[in-house]
């Protein structure tokens, strides 16, 4: 029996009986291999939360399998379902695609992967995971990379170092640096380790508020712009969907708040050193299209990494708070925006 994996910090309680074979659903053909190769394809995808960036995973993922001759509609058939960021929807979530033996699972940010992996392990339905920080701490990968059984996909690390000296660079004087991040998210604790490894090399004293759920964070936002210089984001998904509110508040204190990726840029956030989600997306497609014509298994192929973050700022953002963005910076910008998009 595979050891389940806990998701973050916190046990789930996983329901109903797990559900043995994935079923057919379509007609098949012999691969070279011999083994059988579908014509036609059922995948659920779970994702966690409703924001910019998860949005662009699954339209990218969409994308990558369509490269690879998996095209919705045609010979796929996606069955699309969102937690809401809520850990036992996620969980009922998974377990439905387990009663409904899709062929795959994609799972979109680090608590629906873990809860599907924890549906699926006792089956032969794969799962294939993106925009998960760290799979190491999420327990869905051994140290050198290895999945711990048929799962598999993508991580969208955060460049924290970049990120911290492009926030130096635009911020001289800045002292407190604060971050918000929700206490059972792994990727979120994996990434605020490393940010307490590096502050000190910039010049900053880290801040940090944890929370626990959506509710907490109008409280946690005004104490930490209470106490901060500025504000630095993660990919954490609980605080990803309530960032209006916390712009909003930021806003009014005249603090500058930065992201992580391009789709926070363009809703208010100064600046970012990010990935490209919806290119992580893609790559994660591609690896799930190999899983699904029997190429490869999912226990085959180790997580895989976008490694080079690009620039993207908002130039009406900085003209609000009075910030000049430095040469350097703004001209090596893989992206920049001239207003704020309503999201």
């Amino acid at each position: 029996m595979k050891k389940k994996v806990v998701a973050g910090l916190l046990t789930v309680a996983m329901v109903a009986a797990m559900v043995t074979g994935c079923g057919s659903s379509g007609g098949s053909s012999e691969s070279s291999s011999g083994d059988s190769v579908k014509e036609s394809y059922t995948i659920g995808i779970s994702q966690f939360a409703e924001h910019g960036s998860l949005d662009n995973c699954r339209e990218g993922f969409l994308e990558g399998l369509a490269e690879e001759g998996i095209v919705e509609d045609e010979n796929l058939k996606v069955e699309y379902k969102n937690a809401a960021a809520d850990m036992g929807t996620a969980g009922q979530i998974s377990d439905s695609f387990v009663s409904d033996k899709v062929d795959l699972i994609c799972a979109i940010a680090t608590p629906t992967a873990q809860s599907a992996y924890n549906a699926a392990m006792d089956t032969e339905i794969p799962v294939i995971y993106t925009a998960v920080t760290d799979p190491v701490a999420a327990e869905l990968a051994d140290e050198d990379g290895t999945p711990v059984g048929e799962v598999t996909g993508t991580s969208d690390k955060l460049p924290v170092e970049e990120q911290l000296k492009m926030i130096r660079e635009m911020l001289p004087d800045a002292k407190k640096l604060g971050i918000m991040y929700t206490t059972s998210e792994a990727n979120s604790v994996s990434a605020i380790a490393e940010y307490k490894e590096l502050v000190g090399e910039y010049g900053f004293e880290l801040v940090e508020k944890g929370i626990t759920a959506t509710a907490d964070v109008p409280l946690a936002a005004d104490d930490l712009l209470s106490e901060v210089d500025c504000i630095t984001n993660l990919t954490d998904n609980t605080v990803v969907a309530s960032l209006p509110t916390i712009l909003e508040k930021a806003n009014e204190k005249k603090i500058p708040v930065f992201g992580s990726e391009i789709e926070q840029v363009k809703i208010g956030c100064l600046a970012a050193e990010g990935i490209d989600y919806i290119a992580l997306g893609k790559q994660t497609g591609k690896m799930a299209a190999q899983v699904l014509k029997g190429e490869k298994k999912a226990s085959e192929l180790n997580f895989e990494l976008i490694t080079e973050p690009g620039f993207y700022v908002n130039n009406k953002v900085a003209e609000n708070l009075g910030i000049t963005v430095p040469e350097e910076l703004a001209a090596d910008a893989v992206e920049s925006f001239d207003e704020i998009t309503e999201e």
